[in-house]
């Protein structure tokens, strides 16, 4: 395992998506193809059909990724993304020769939640919503890069809610040890995540 705690600016993934990094569309893939295939469900497909659409619309992401921008308010990666799901679903029932099943603006929202507004440095990472689950992907991806009491020292206190003190005493480092090895690992985060809308603005 790598245990790469260097403090330097690591490139954000959606960074090195764009510069076709093999590595970076797997992790892409890894934190958000579960998410897309869970819209395919919702809106009714089979898990077959579910994951072909899902290959579709991946497929449209590595085609036009250098097209995404965050130019205008609201821009959003993962509003781009449902866009492109809903293209996808369409062009997938116009090949069955039937008609998609009517999705209502609060059915959409139902699919796609907003993105939690609490920032995860200030308490436990929230887990009940889609961003969260996306989160959690991200950070199995980011776990390699931190040895295990930096790891621990982060999940206990910002993904479990554990208070500080009660890791510090746990893991035999100092309150302020604590406190750092949960700044590296969200800063990792935050860099990893970079453009990508899971995690809230600072």
């Amino acid at each position: 395992m790598i245990h790469s705690e260097s403090a330097s600016t690591s490139p954000s993934l959606l960074e090195q998506v764009r510069q076709r990094d093999e590595s970076a569309w797997r992790q892409l893939s890894q934190i958000f193809a579960p998410s897309v295939y869970r819209w395919c469900r919702n809106a009714g497909l089979q898990a077959s059909d579910a994951a072909d659409v899902v290959q579709e619309v991946f497929l449209a992401v590595s085609e036009n990724i250098d097209g995404f921008r965050h130019d205008r308010p609201g821009d959003s990666f993962r509003g781009w993304l449902w866009t492109i799901f809903r293209s996808k679903l369409m062009d997938h029932f116009r090949g069955l020769g039937t008609q998609p099943p009517l999705v209502s603006q609060q059915d959409a929202l139902k699919m796609l939640p907003a993105i939690p507004e609490t920032d995860p440095s200030s308490g436990a990472i929230p887990l009940d919503t889609d961003a969260a689950q996306m989160m959690r992907r991200a950070l199995q991806i980011i776990e390699q890069d931190f040895n295990k009491r930096t790891w621990q020292a982060f999940w206990r206190s910002a993904v479990l809610g554990e208070r500080t003190g009660e890791v510090a005493k746990g893991l035999g480092i100092t309150a302020a040890a604590v406190c750092m090895c949960r700044s590296r690992v969200l800063q990792r985060l935050r860099e990893t995540l970079a453009g990508l809308d899971i995690l809230s603005p600072e």
